[in-house]
């Protein structure tokens, strides 16, 4: 008499694998948005791959570990001490954007409309995760506004602009920058936010309608 295939004595799939295309498929599972499926597909995809482009996939990985941290002004990634930004002589060392990670500050350079420098405080403040300033390069963004005022290669920095996510953390994280900001002679303003081109009233949130309704400009 047969077995009957039930949950207890079925194997799993991924044990009719071999032991180093489970580990690659576990491995990749782990990456965010990548199911097991997913996993499953793109070891397959390494797997018909040449050997040549396998291995030039498992050295820019290397590479990217290896090699990429983040600058020691701003925390922007780049592969050395200071990123390209900060080095920048032709960029307005008195206008400083404050983001909350490398992504948002890559959204915002490919603009190609900014052309001050950045600090990114990698992370927001989230009390409930326990996330608090001391967390955040919050402390290095201060230091660097005083030692820009007695700095004698560039300009002090002038003004701040928070270009924090438009969400209750990134509000709240702005709402306590703007607040320990007026120890300091700076000016400090945020990214104007609202209705993006081409969208539609009926499908905007509160917080973006109330933003737009703030930030309206004259037409006369």
């Amino acid at each position: 008499m047969c077995a009957m295939n039930t949950p207890q004595n079925r194997k799993a799939p991924s044990s009719v694998y071999p032991s180093a295309v489970r580990e690659l498929i576990e491995q990749l599972a782990k990456l965010p948005g990548i199911g097991t499926r997913s996993a499953e597909r793109l070891a397959f995809h390494v797997l018909k791959s040449d050997l040549e482009s396998a291995m030039a996939l498992s050295s820019a990985i290397a590479a990217v570990k290896q090699t990429v941290g983040h600058c020691q002004e701003c925390f922007n990634l780049c592969d050395g001490d200071m990123c390209s930004i900060c080095s920048d002589p032709r960029r307005d060392h008195s206008v400083v954007l404050v983001v909350e990670q490398p992504k948002d500050l890559i959204a915002l350079e490919q603009t190609g409309m900014y052309r001050g420098l950045y600090h990114v405080l990698m992370g927001r403040l989230s009390p409930l995760d326990g996330i608090g300033p001391d967390d955040l390069t919050v402390s290095h963004l201060f230091d660097r506004i005083k030692s820009s005022a007695s700095a004698d290669d560039r300009k002090p920095i002038g003004e701040i602009v928070l270009g924090l996510n438009p969400t209750v953390e990134g509000d709240g994280t702005a709402l306590y920058l703007a607040s320990e900001l007026k120890g300091f002679s700076v000016l400090v303003s945020r990214l104007a936010r609202g209705l993006p081109s081409g969208g539609s009233l009926e499908y905007a949130n509160k917080a973006v309608l109330a933003d737009a309704i703030l930030g309206r400009q004259s037409m006369g």
